[in-house]
């Protein structure tokens, strides 16, 4: 007879703590580099994502693992590192680590509502039915919202129609814009419940085509476009290196690619589409504040992998150079001082820590470590090297040098950061910097090493 009550306390006791669990905003941008006012970059509009940054902790030296879509996301999403078997081309968790489980899934076994609008898996089906409460969402007029088969088809079309449009249409017009109305609309729900929940909004913009409403290209003046200053190849760089060719499947409007009406068009483009994922970011967090969700949510927004914007006369990523690896990552947490650290974080590492800010423990496959340190202490040591590996290219980075291993090891690429941060010079065959060579070999096989377990 005494053992009700005990029993009732316990349950009671329980459902307070869970009333207190922190909730997840997790916001996954495609294509989006460090080219956002927060970081510094000189022309970009993106208050928004300014004002969260302001108010969260800026990671200034965040790196991906994979530099393409699908293998990032993969290594995100299970904190588990790429290796040459693992996580290439058209990839999938279910497929690569099937017995991993799955960051929303850690979630939703602790508990959670686990809910993913837009695009977080690249293929929404991927892990589906272990990793969300419910079907994953996507508009109608996202291509992936398509059955895996057509939209492989679709993908592999040789001309996808014309590279930009600037339409004068509503927000909504786009996908990205009915993914940013659907998560307003999950989250008032998600208020009325009550119940802690973890929020995934994916948007696919800046990923080409450059396509958004007519307002955000009316931001930038296309004669005021600053164009890149080093369109050349890097110095000394060997012949594996090479860009993405996505750019050339779709109509290019007719412009020569190597002049500077298309270098502005395209960086117009994509300014344009970045301040267009600003702005649904912004109403978002407008929603998720008005709805007094804010005090007991913890924010984070990342892009996938890093972008080219004519450096080297590249459009896109699909290598290991700085640009296309390393990308935006705030972390808003509610009590937290704001701050910036330039500690070297993965994107691996954003699964651990969230599981220890949130007091769930995290899987026994995650390789990431949890970085919540970083929180209280920005300048904190923490990764020595990080590591990202592209198809047949294996790369750590370093404090001061970025360095780049072909398979077969004949060709390799070392840059000094701290004297040439746009990679604009090879300088793995100068004898001056044998030392660094030879340390540079060793922390990625290290690296390596700790991939391969």
């Amino acid at each position: 007879m005494y053992l009700k009550p005990i029993i009732l306390s316990l349950i009671l006791l329980a459902t307070a703590r869970a009333g207190q669990r922190p909730n997840i905003l997790f916001i996954a941008i495609d294509d989006l580099r460090p080219e956002l006012g927060c970081y510094g970059a000189p022309q970009v509009k993106t208050p928004n994502i300014d004002k969260l940054a302001a108010g969260g902790m800026r990671f200034d030296r965040a790196y991906c693992q994979v530099p393409i879509c699908m293998g990032s996301r993969a290594c995100l999403l299970t904190g588990i590192l790429p290796t040459s078997k693992r996580f290439v081309g058209d990839c999938r968790v279910a497929v690569d680590v099937p017995d991993a489980m799955t960051l929303p899934e850690a979630f939703r076994k602790a508990g959670y509502t686990t809910l993913s609008n837009g695009k977080i898996f690249h293929g929404k089906e991927d892990t589906a039915d272990r990793s969300w409460s419910e079907a994953p969402w996507q508009s109608a007029a996202n291509m992936q919202s398509h059955d895996p088969e057509t939209t492989r088809r679709l993908s592999k079309t040789k001309q996808r129609g014309r590279i930009y449009e600037s339409p004068d249409v509503a927000d909504d017009a786009y996908p990205d814009g009915q993914t940013a109305r659907k998560t307003i609309e999950d989250l008032q729900r998600l208020k009325k419940e009550g119940k802690p929940f973890f929020l995934a909004c994916g948007f696919i913009k800046p990923h080409m085509p450059f396509y958004a409403p007519k307002k955000y290209w009316d931001l930038y003046p296309r004669d005021s476009i600053q164009l890149a200053t080093n369109r050349q190849r890097p110095a000394n760089a060997p012949k594996e290196l090479k860009g993405s060719g996505e750019f050339r499947s779709y109509h290019l409007a007719g412009l020569d690619e190597n002049s500077d009406e298309f270098h502005r068009m395209m960086r117009h483009g994509y300014l344009a589409c970045t301040s267009y994922t600003d702005k649904l970011t912004g109403d978002v967090l407008a929603e998720l504040g008005g709805l007094g969700l804010a005090e007991n949510t913890i924010i984070v927004l990342w892009g996938d992998h890093g972008w080219h914007l004519g450096e080297h006369n590249f459009w896109g990523k699909h290598n290991t150079m700085h640009l296309a690896i390393r990308v935006p990552l705030i972390v808003k947490v509610p009590g937290k001082k704001p701050g910036a650290s330039s500690s070297l974080v993965e994107t691996t590492d954003i699964f651990p820590s969230l599981c220890a800010l949130a007091g769930i423990a995290t899987p026994a496959t995650v390789q990431g470590r949890d970085f919540t340190a970083l929180l209280d202490d920005p300048k904190k040591p923490f990764h020595e090297a990080a590591y990202s590996r592209f198809v047949s290219a294996d790369a750590v980075v370093t404090n001061h040098f970025s360095y780049t291993r072909y398979e077969g090891g004949k060709s390799e690429m070392l840059y000094d950061l701290s004297k040439d941060p746009q990679g604009n010079r090879n300088v793995a065959g100068d004898p001056k910097y044998a030392e660094t060579i030879a340390t540079m070999k060793k922390l990625l096989k290290k690296r390596q090493v700790e991939a391969a377990k």
